[in-house]
């Protein structure tokens, strides 16, 4: 058994490894063409600075951990297919078969290999794809100038012994500090107390903040009628806080690109301030049940080890197993979506897809090996 392991295990590593580097070469060529635009602007802190063909290639290597995440399970897929399909084409799967591989030896041989690949997935997409982003993102706003998410930048909210306060962060620099910062103070009972506006800012290492140009409103809630607003202009401002650099990086970043315990840590501090987590609690379940995927595309690569060639190309039963991996990228997605507009629960809508695809491969290897 420990042969038969080897040669299917380098088979499908060798597959595996020749499919992802065709899909990066191919998501390389795009995301460079998407990288043209930017050449030859200068750094918004530095003139001198331009973004260059070598910023611009390095970037998009950066990118390439994140893809390899993002494609893994299609390449294990159709990596997977290929192999079993070319051994059972060979009648090289039925030497296998009568040297005592059966079928629930070759599943339990499968599920061994969808392991290492649930490993490699897991370790990718917890620490090296998160790392690379954040370069990437890092090595881009040397020349933007900034990170930021849309026109408004990152909203996040403070929960405090008297007060409640919404807190808008436009932009983060290369060098952590904040950016166009507004900050509203309520009271318990829902009246706004005062608002803050300043141009920058940093976090300090007791998570307080200091803002600079700061322009304050505060206003008196003592009784409508008599309502004053008191406005007041200051150079430096001190806002104590426990909204530390990474909560506001966090917030600035893409859920899907997060580390699975900085995600579970946003979800936490969402729900002790009374906010919506439904869209980072699904990101949370989908890099908790994405890996896993792997183990499903292993078994439903199985039965085509089972079929009968009888015409010497097995192209479409390749591209068959790409129509697959494809659907199932697209399906993750779906449901994501889904999940979110509905309000499903969000472990569900994370794991719906891997569910469906398991139930259709168990079945496939119930009907084409156990039956026939």
């Amino acid at each position: 058994m420990r042969t038969i392991r080897r040669l299917i295990y380098g088979e499908v590593f060798t597959s595996v490894g020749f499919v992802l580097l065709a899909f990066l070469s191919l998501f390389f060529f795009f995301d460079f063409v998407d990288e043209l635009p930017e050449l030859g602007r200068a750094a918004a802190t530095d003139p001198s600075l331009v973004y260059g063909l070598r910023h611009a290639l390095l970037y998009v290597g950066l990118l390439m951990p994140s893809r390899i995440y993002e494609l893994m399970p299609i390449a294990v897929l159709i990596g997977s297919v290929f192999v079993l399909a070319r051994l059972a084409q060979g009648s090289e799967y039925t030497i296998l078969r009568t040297s005592g591989l059966g079928p629930w030896r070759a599943l339990r041989t499968l599920l061994g290999l969808g392991g290492l690949f649930v490993l490699i997935t897991f370790a990718i997409g917890d620490y090296l794809a998160p790392m690379a982003d954040r370069s990437a993102q890092l090595l881009k706003a040397h020349y933007q100038g900034r990170i930021s998410v849309g026109q408004t930048g990152a909203w996040l909210k403070e929960r405090q012994d008297y007060s409640n306060f919404s807190v808008n962060v436009g932009a983060l620099t290369p060098q952590g500090g904040l950016e166009n910062v507004r900050i509203f103070e309520f009271n318990n009972q829902g009246f706004l107390v005062s608002t803050l506006e300043a141009e920058s800012g940093q976090i300090e290492a007791d998570d307080s903040w200091t803002l600079r140009n700061v322009q304050r409103r505060e206003f008196d809630t003592a009784g409508l009628a008599s309502a004053k607003v008191t406005r007041s202009e200051l150079p430096s401002f001190r806002w104590p806080s426990s909204l530390n650099t990474e909560m506001v990086s966090v917030a600035l970043l893409k859920p899907d690109r997060m580390r699975t315990a900085d995600l579970y840590a946003y979800v936490q501090h969402l729900e002790a301030n009374g906010q919506s987590a439904q869209l980072y609690e699904i990101e949370f379940w989908r890099k908790v049940f994405y890996p896993l995927s792997c183990l499903v595309m292993v078994v439903l690569a199985l039965p085509f080890a089972y079929l009968h060639f009888r015409s010497g190309s097995i192209t479409g039963y390749v591209f068959l197993g790409v129509m697959i991996g494809i659907s199932f990228f697209l399906l993750n997605n779906v449901f994501g979506y889904v999940g979110n507009l509905r309000q499903w629960q969000p472990w569900l809508a994370a794991a719906s897809p891997a569910l469906i695809y398991s139930v259709m491969s168990l079945g496939a290897f119930g009907w084409l090996v156990l039956r026939r």
